[in-house]
């Protein structure tokens, strides 16, 4: 039985992982920036490359499914939950650090895009001006290749240390990581990014500052920061940018249940007040309907679906 089972798993986990950083039956509202979701059955919050082979070791042993998140933007937790494991990459796995007077920074996977952008600023280095604002994770914005005016996270990315099926422990060049637009190798192989090291460029700290102040003012004045989101809801088409055909199709306030297109910015879909994930998917569905009908451009989610439904 699956109750025998998760008893088994929760006896494993408390072995090698503190009760502290283990948590079962957890609201993932508290765990995602939409605050959208159904409860993990495990939630785990490891605190090295170690710990996470470990947990999925154990996880591979007991036949139970894993997911991954890093800050949890870019997710939409389906309304049931997640059966399984939840490995989240926190404050444990948030470290950033430098080695003084090279161009290299080293951050783990939980590390915040923004605050991984800060700290190379402070170092006096260029190259991650364009993150500043980004509200994901170090380890998710490498999985998606999450980019913004003009920048993407594959520009500055030098190598990849991550968890493989198997529980070998792998550190994967640029040339192995196969960036696309918002894709990586990452989607495709199933390995757990853990680490990632980044090749910046010597920079003028006036300049650098002055770039990501511009970037700052950009996102406060024209997106939806104010009110949870997944942040942008679609992937861009091309030959177009997917805000604008919303708002064109006049779909700006559109709002189904408690998710709405915010009035704001028409790319984003927002959580206006007690949102389900049923009422996020059925305004998708609606967009993506009325936009093809009106464009012939059918829009394509960039937020990812995860859970039980």
């Amino acid at each position: 039985m699956k109750s025998d089972l998760y008893e088994k798993l929760k006896i494993a986990l408390l072995s090698v992982i503190p009760p502290g950083r283990i948590r079962f039956q957890e609201p993932m509202t508290l765990h995602t920036t939409f605050q959208i979701g159904g409860p993990a059955d495990f939630l785990v919050f490891p605190n090295s490359i170690h710990e996470v082979a470990a947990a999925l070791d154990l996880a591979r042993q007991h036949g139970i499914a894993v997911t991954v998140l890093g800050n949890g933007s870019n997710v939409l937790v389906l309304d049931h939950g997640i059966r399984g494991m939840v490995i989240k990459f926190g404050n444990e796995m948030g470290y950033i650090r430098h080695n003084g007077n090279g161009t290299k920074v080293i951050a783990g996977a939980g590390a915040l895009l923004s605050d991984v952008s800060s700290y190379a600023a402070q170092h006096h280095l260029s190259g991650l001006e364009f993150a500043i604002g980004i509200p994901g994770s170090i380890g998710g914005a490498v999985f998606m290749n999450a980019g913004a005016y003009e920048g993407e996270i594959s520009q500055v990315v030098d190598a990849v240390t991550g968890v493989c099926p198997d529980g070998s422990i792998k550190r994967f060049t640029y040339a192995e990581i196969d960036f696309g637009y918002r894709h990586s190798i990452f989607q495709d192989n199933d390995c757990t990014i853990c680490e990632v090291e980044l090749a910046l460029c010597d920079g003028i700290h006036q300049d650098i500052h002055c770039k990501m102040g511009e970037y700052t003012a950009k996102r406060q004045t024209k997106q939806p920061i104010e009110m949870p989101s997944a942040g942008s809801t679609f992937k861009r088409p091309p030959g177009y940018f997917a805000g604008t055909l919303i708002e064109q199709a006049g779909l700006k306030g559109l709002q189904i249940g408690g998710a709405q297109v915010s009035l704001k910015h028409a790319g984003f879909v927002v959580n206006a007040g007690g949102a389900t994930a049923q009422d996020v998917l059925a305004l998708i569905k609606e967009i993506q309907h009325r936009v093809n009908d009106q464009f012939g451009v059918l829009l394509q989610p960039e937020v990812r679906i995860i859970g039980e439904a």
